[in-house]
């Protein structure tokens, strides 16, 4: 199966439910495909969309629009959740949802998860402000990842065009808990960095599976990206590291993200730039280069001489 880079097996899935900081934790799991685990993969969704959407994509024939099935298929044990704020977690009118909220629900799910008999540290990966939560994750509790991968991420928003836009209405962000969500607006994800990047067969179920779930998003992230920057320190994560960005990303600023790479301590880090994808890259055209830079590198061997 690993010779076909396209294959993957429609897996089973298990929902899971624990708390974070005494309210309501949705967890889905996707165990390793014939048993035997490679290892845990943690993924970490973003500001606009539960995880089921994003990591279990749904799409008729086609098992691989779903990274936790492909990843199933090679033998991973393959995990998700809802940040508080979003899909089947808690989303009371008080819940914010900022980054450091994030990494706290990451960390009572990998409690969870150990708990379940499921050895740590895991492999961890975490898109847009999701990549924010796993990176404030991976340095509140080192021991507890071992890889981490880190997409569509920003540092400190220089360069970045989005960003730069959505400061204009910062204000607005900061006058209500919650932003209303439809059609238009996850339609724009997939056109305002480079029209045309998106595989077409992913859109429609896309943007179904994330409203069957919301109908509003928590604002805190939009806040701590646009005015709160930065809110993870590169120097105090430990674990190996890859850095992902799209060649059209419009908030993934180059430079950036630069800075950010050279100011990892650990030397096993990696810089990818990943070819005609934009923003939200598990839904783009290319979205199998996207699991192959993650199977490499979550299947890298361990360096057995540092010097």
């Amino acid at each position: 199966m690993q010779d076909d880079i396209r294959a993957a097996t429609k897996t089973k899935g298990t929902e899971h439910w624990t708390e974070s900081n005494g309210q309501k934790l949705f967890l889905w799991e996707k165990p390793a495909v014939n048993g035997a685990s490679r290892g845990t993969v943690l993924f970490i969704h973003g500001s606009s969309m539960a995880s089921q959407p994003t990591f279990d994509l749904q799409v008729e024939g086609m098992p691989e629009a779903s990274v936790m099935d492909w990843f199933a298929s090679r033998g991973f044990d393959t995990w998700c959740f809802d940040c508080r704020g979003y899909g089947r977690s808690y989303k009371g009118d008080d819940m914010l949802a900022v980054i450091s909220d994030g990494a706290d629900d990451a960390k009572a799910a990998t409690d969870y998860i150990m708990a379940q008999g499921k050895a740590g540290p895991f492999m961890v990966y975490g898109i847009s402000s999701g990549a924010l939560r796993a990176a404030l994750f991976a340095q509140r509790n080192p021991d507890r990842v071992s890889r981490l991968a880190l997409d569509a991420m920003v540092w400190t928003g220089e360069g970045s065009p989005t960003l730069e836009q959505r400061r204009q209405k910062l204000d607005q962000w900061r006058g209500s808990t919650r932003r209303p969500l439809d059609r238009a607006f996850l339609l724009s994800i997939f056109n305002r960095d480079h029209p045309g990047t998106a595989e077409d067969r992913f859109i429609d179920p896309f943007i179904e599976q994330v409203l069957a779930l919301d109908d509003s998003m928590p604002n805190g992230t939009y806040i701590d990206m646009c005015a709160n920057l930065p809110v993870v320190d590169p120097e105090k994560i430990s674990a190996a590291t890859v850095l992902m960005r799209g060649e059209y990303d419009g908030i993934a600023g180059m430079d950036d993200l630069l800075k950010f790479f050279d100011r990892l301590p650990n030397a096993d880090k990696e810089f990818a730039v990943m070819p005609g994808i934009a923003h939200a890259s598990f839904t783009q055209k290319n979205f199998l280069l996207v699991y192959q830079i993650l199977h490499a590198f979550f299947t890298r061997p361990e360096p057995v001489y540092r010097g």
